[in-house]
């Protein structure tokens, strides 16, 4: 256990905890903001749970929970990432120190306490309830019947079920966006739908506007107030000459976003709130417009891609090829990369950006590309994983592009990586050493095959394997080991 609970060097304000109201005021726009988020769990349905018997005693009736984490520490708040309900028998929480308590698990973002009645102590210690209150950290008394590890399993079943909700959200947002891609008017029908999913408003703007409300080419939803307007321009400012992929910000309640889709447009967003699986959808529904809105119709490959999108089985729709999936880094504009190589299958929403074309790649300046082997519509996966190794070994040696040749296990690791891994494995042995440990292995272990294969005794074999194993620190007995050693041995000895 740790130490009684020591005052901290400086306290947040009360009333700045996680139930508190946000300070107004966009965050300033973060570019590339936001993977999917895991839906949260109320906690007043967490409160619903009879079984559990749990019971709201101070601060606020209402927060959103993303974990649960016991903790019997003075000060647990080094441990906790936010949004988690700290559950606690108050080994450490003696005399005045509730307030200090409180007071760091706001500043570390907690969601909620929960307080284990028993055995610590009969009741919610005097100064707790007051101390949540004063710092707005919900406070939720744990009953003695009542086990941690039942509260977290709940938490867990709940999380599941709303990640289960959301996805099916956003499966048949995925559906409605595909299907709205095919009609008469699709860029309109698309957005109205996206609209309709997200709950707000949606447009498609052309290359930055001049002022406030300009630039439109085509809306859906209830157009925002000038001042939300304002600030969705600007973010479209920041993602249309590609400098970004996305953008997010917030003016009050309303969220905002920004996806560039091409040519300088920009699909802009403004809902009432954010919820898990808005990203994804929106994604979705950008990649849509930018096929849509492309300089060139993209035939069947824009067909694939969303049937890819839609879980589908792309060779249906395209060509038996081959294609090439390439991953790519640089500094210059993607759909300026994805026209050199000719293609509109483009994503760049990642760590690189990634592309599929059915023309052999090469080299591009300003970028640096990984290119898979040549595959079929049934292997695109496999590709794409390949070009994102590709381009692993490119930027470790430094070259313009670096094509899936090696074959095998030897290809699932890069060639630097591999060979730093062969030398701090094998570095306690000599080269003597070395070569009768590869010929062992390569014998299967058989100290008269080795020994001949050598010209050596076969005690002789024996005594330098039983040095490599102490030396090395393994169990040459184990196939793990030797498969390892094995593997790190033709790596070192160049592939031989």
């Amino acid at each position: 256990m740790s130490g009684p609970a020591r005052e901290p060097e400086s306290e947040p304000e009360p009333g700045t905890g996680p139930a508190a109201d946000p300070a107004a005021g966009p965050t300033g726009g973060r570019a590339a903001a936001g993977e999917p988020l895991t839906p949260p769990v109320p906690l007043g349905g967490l409160l619903a749970e009879r079984a559990l018997g749990l019971r709201h005693l101070a601060g606020p009736p209402a927060a959103e929970l993303h974990g649960v984490h016991a903790s019997e520490m003075a000060d647990p708040s080094p441990y906790l990432l936010g949004g988690e309900l700290l559950l606690t028998a108050g080994a450490e929480l003696t005399g005045d120190g509730a307030a200090a308590y409180v007071g760091r698990l706001a500043r570390a973002g907690a969601a909620a306490l929960g307080f284990g009645v028993a055995p610590v102590h009969e009741g919610v210690p005097a100064g707790l309830a007051e101390a949540c209150e004063r710092y707005g950290l919900p406070l939720v008394e744990v009953p003695p019947g009542t086990p941690f590890t039942a509260v977290a399993r709940t938490v867990g079943r709940l999380m599941a079920e709303a990640r289960t909700r959301e996805l099916r959200r956003v499966t048949e947002a995925q559906q409605a966006l595909a299907a709205a891609a095919a009609r008469p008017d699709p860029v309109g029908a698309v957005l109205a739908r996206l609209a309709a999913a997200l709950g707000g408003w949606a447009a498609l703007l052309t290359p930055p506007a001049t002022g406030p409300g300009e630039g439109a080419l085509r809306a859906a939803g209830a157009p925002p107030g000038a001042e939300v307007r304002a600030a969705v321009d600007a973010l479209a400012r920041r993602v249309a000459p590609g400098s970004a992929a996305t953008a997010t910000d917030a003016l009050g309640p309303a969220h905002l976003a920004a996806y560039a889709v091409g040519g300088g447009r920009v699909l802009a967003l403004a809902v009432p709130g954010r919820a898990a699986g808005d990203h994804t959808i929106a994604s979705i529904a950008a990649v849509l417009l930018s096929l849509l809105t492309a300089s060139r119709p993209a035939g069947d490959e824009a067909a694939a891609l969303t049937r890819l999108l839609l879980g589908g089985d792309p060779a249906l729709v395209l060509a038996p090829g081959p294609w090439y999936a390439v991953h790519a880094r640089g500094g210059g504009d993607p759909a300026a990369l994805s026209d050199a190589l000719g293609t509109v299958l483009l994503d760049p929403r990642g760590p690189a950006v990634r592309l599929l074309t059915d023309r052999e790649p090469g080299a591009q300046p300003g970028w640096r590309l990984g290119v898979s082997a040549p595959a079929g519509p049934g292997a695109l996966a496999a590709a794409d994983a390949q070009a994102g190794r590709a381009l692993g070994r490119a930027e470790a040696a430094r070259t313009p592009l670096a094509r899936h040749t090696d074959p095998g296990l030897a290809g699932l690791v890069g060639e630097a990586e591999a060979r730093a891994h062969a030398e701090a494995l094998l570095g306690p042995l000599p080269p003597a050493l070395r070569e009768t440990l590869r010929g062992w292995l390569a014998h299967h272990g058989s100290w008269d095959r080795t020994a001949a294969a050598l010209g050596v005794h076969r005690n002789t074999v024996r005594q330098r394997i039983a040095r490599a194993a102490a030396l090395l620190g393994r169990d040459l007995d184990d196939p793990d080991v030797r498969m390892e050693l094995w593997f790190a041995l033709r790596t070192a000895a160049g592939g031989g």
